[in-house]
């Protein structure tokens, strides 16, 4: 999907922002979508590197669903090159090497085994759903005939075209918003911010329920203005939007900086909620409040240990004391 034939044997793909210009015989930066003798073809369609069922606040996703179950899969590959990566492991392996794959789990497969385990959505994860768009489509098309919703965790560099194309199956999306510096983008993971921007506008637009996560890596995208500025643009596109701020912890090639201490996510917490976010949360850390209050009242409407809801206390989808509607997909 979404490939053109150039001049010389070349294609041009339009699935990522990258728009990767592709020689013959060569890959994309994905490194799972190969141009062979002028046609572009993906290797990873139906061909799992892990595939699980989470509860869906692992992916995270607080305000959608919250408490259900969903089927999780993933395939090889990412058009990314973070240096911090959490699962490097399977998001870096490439189809360049004759090793690297997995099983194979066919979209019908899917979305049986996500009904027999009784979930509720299938989510396309752990590594980049964009670079394994076909299967990720065909999958998200099956599911929702079988009344199943369909989630990315993503980070965000999909071109609108990709959106377009997938908005009628996608009912929500958790999206990295790694920085809000370019610089940090092209030196980091070797792509750019406003594309990520833009995503997140237009899944907004779209109706697809968004929320946000950002790894928060000291010295890298800790600083307080930076924190803002990426409070400041959630807020002004939903102030609604959840943000997760995520600690993070020494990984892959970023190992220059210790874990994130507890000061620095209690800040970025302030932060949020200074510039006017009313769903912001912590992640990766003990001790923090995971619970959602009724921004009105402060009443909690769903508490949390973990990953596990422990009540849910809505009234539909608003707090039980003062009627406030409380965002998300109940």
């Amino acid at each position: 999907m979404l490939w053109k034939a150039l001049e010389g044997g070349r294609v041009s793909c339009a699935l990522c922002a990258h728009r990767c210009d592709i020689a013959p015989s060569a890959f994309g930066v994905c490194g799972v979508r190969r141009n062979l003798e002028g046609k572009l073809f993906t290797l990873v369609y139906g061909e799992v590197i892990a595939a699980s069922v989470d509860p869906i606040e692992k992916k995270p996703l607080y305000h959608f669903l919250p408490g259900s179950r969903s089927f999780s899969i993933a395939t090889i590959g990412c058009n990314f090159k973070c240096g911090f990566c959490q699962n490097w492991q399977i998001s870096q392996a490439s189809k360049k090497d004759a090793k690297a794959g997995g099983f194979a789990l066919m979209p019908e497969d899917v979305v049986r085994e996500a009904l027999a385990r009784g979930c509720r959505s299938v989510s396309y994860t752990y590594t980049e759903p964009t670079i394994f768009f076909e299967y990720a489509y065909d999958t998200a098309r099956l599911a929702r005939e079988k009344g199943l919703l369909n989630v990315f965790v993503t980070n965000g560099y999909m071109t609108s075209e990709a959106l377009e194309m997938v908005r009628p199956y996608l009912d929500a999306a958790n999206v990295d918003l790694k920085a809000f510096k370019d610089e940090t983008y092209k030196k980091v993971c070797k792509a750019r911010l406003a594309p990520v921007l833009d995503s997140i506008r237009l899944m907004k637009s779209f109706g697809i329920w968004v929320e946000i996560t950002t790894l928060v890596v000291p010295g890298l995208n800790d600083g307080d203005d930076e924190l803002a500025s990426i409070a400041r643009f959630i807020a002004s596109v939903d102030a609604d939007m959840p943000w997760h701020v995520s600690r993070f912890h020494p990984d892959y090639k970023y190992d220059e900086t210790g874990a994130t201490p507890a000061a620095t996510l209690k800040r970025a917490l302030a932060i949020g909620k200074r510039e006017g976010l009313r769903y912001v949360y912590v992640g990766n850390i003990a001790g923090f409040d995971e619970d959602t209050h009724c921004p009105s009242c402060g009443r909690v409407v769903i508490g949390r240990e973990g990953f596990r809801v422990r009540e849910n206390v809505l009234d539909g989808s608003k707090c039980p004391s003062c009627g406030t509607p409380i965002a998300g997909v109940p």
